[in-house]
């Protein structure tokens, strides 16, 4: 099973910054999409952002304008830039890939990093 290491994450005040990252194994030779979900406690997993390998990418409307994604190709990395935090932020956030695995599309996904915003 191929696991998506992230890293980052943490607790911050308001109007604070964090950043997370991420990797895929480089023996992945096509990814075709990589991005950020998020799920808050009772609450459904939702698309963040995500960036395709071309360098578009689509944000939630709750995020746009604070929240930054960006991707190495060469590294199989990504990273979202998160700037004026809010506490409806918090929630465990999930790497995502979407691969070409034996011809076929497959998603990859990390463990979770906690991102927590309180006072």
């Amino acid at each position: 099973q191929v696991q998506l290491v992230e890293s980052g994450g943490g607790l911050v005040q308001p109007g604070g910054s964090l950043r997370l990252s991420c990797a895929a194994p480089g023996s992945i030779t096509t990814i075709y999409t990589m991005g950020w979900y998020r799920q808050a406690p009772g609450k459904q997993r939702e698309l963040v952002a995500h960036i395709t390998r071309g360098g578009a990418a689509n944000y939630a409307d709750s995020v746009k304008g604070r929240f930054t994604i960006s991707r190495d190709n060469a590294k199989n990395a990504v990273v979202l830039a998160m700037n004026s935090l809010k506490p409806d932020d918090t929630a465990v956030y999930y790497c995502n890939a979407v691969v070409n695995r034996g011809g076929t599309r497959a998603d990859y996904w990390g463990l979770g990093a906690q991102v927590t915003v309180s006072s």
